[in-house]
């Protein structure tokens, strides 16, 4: 897979420790599922930001994916944790 623009929003951004970044996905990885752990796999930070992923919004191309769905051709892809407030 060529490389792709990872985004990254809020409490995610701030332990992860940067607004965005510029990485090569291992051909393994075909879902937004196994993007995060795959990222999860790149060092502390990255683990204790996406901890529990279950709660993670992707967004790929600046539209919202399960973590099911295929993030495969994406050219960015979001990161950001559940929306809260009213």
């Amino acid at each position: 897979m060529s490389s792709v623009r990872l985004v990254y929003f809020a409490w995610v951004r701030e332990r992860i420790g940067k607004d965005e970044e510029e990485i090569t996905l291992p051909e393994s990885v075909l879902t937004a599922g196994d993007l995060l752990t795959h990222l999860k796999s790149l060092g502390e930070e990255y683990e204790m930001a996406l901890e529990h992923d279950n709660v993670i919004r992707v967004a790929v191309n600046q539209e919202h994916v399960e973590h099911r769905e295929s993030i495969v051709g994406a050219r960015e892809i979001a990161l950001f944790p559940p929306m809260t407030g009213g």
